[in-house]
């Protein structure tokens, strides 16, 4: 015995159909091998003759509505993008290793070894000329940091290590 709602939706599946899996699957994969978004037409192109393109994008956009990834139309184009409630996710922060540099090994074992030690001084032990971009990426890194001024003639900045060097 049927019920008129199981009647109404036999109606329904036979005006329109379920659209074939083959053709749910090969929109899937194209719209996910392309990099930039898609006319219905370009799509069109790539299935069997007589496809419903239009229903087979609104049954894998109502399937893609929970997911992480949402098939978006945008000015007759349709692409997959990143879920809007996940954007704080995709901002991962990516850390970036650098190697020091000699000059600023060599500087960071001066600091180390004599602090509190002036630029005048780290030169002098260096034997070359200090960069300020050598102090400025070891204290970026948090390495060291500028200490107290020396109550000499000309009250130089001293440089000593940090809690995190050590």
């Amino acid at each position: 015995m049927t019920t008129p709602e199981q009647t109404n939706d036999q109606a329904e599946m036979a005006v329109n159909p379920p659209p074939s899996l083959d053709q749910l699957r090969a929109v899937e994969a194209i719209l996910f091998a392309t990099t930039e978004p898609l006319t219905p037409n370009a799509i069109r192109e790539r299935l069997p003759e007589g496809a419903d393109v239009g229903g087979l994008l609104m049954n894998l956009q109502k399937e893609y509505e929970t997911r992480g990834v949402h098939l978006t139309e945008k000015d007759g184009t349709w692409a997959f993008r990143t879920a809007a409630d996940l954007s704080d996710v995709m901002h991962m922060k990516k850390e970036v290793q650098r190697k020091l540099s000699r000059s600023a090994m060599e500087t960071l074992a001066i600091v180390a070894y004599h602090q509190p030690v002036t630029r005048a001084e780290i030169e002098n032990i260096r034997g070359v000329v200090t960069n300020k971009g050598t102090l400025d990426i070891l204290m970026e890194v948090g390495w060291v940091r500028p200490g107290r001024r020396r109550e000499t003639p000309g009250r130089p900045l001293t440089w000593v290590t940090t809690s995190t060097f050590m």
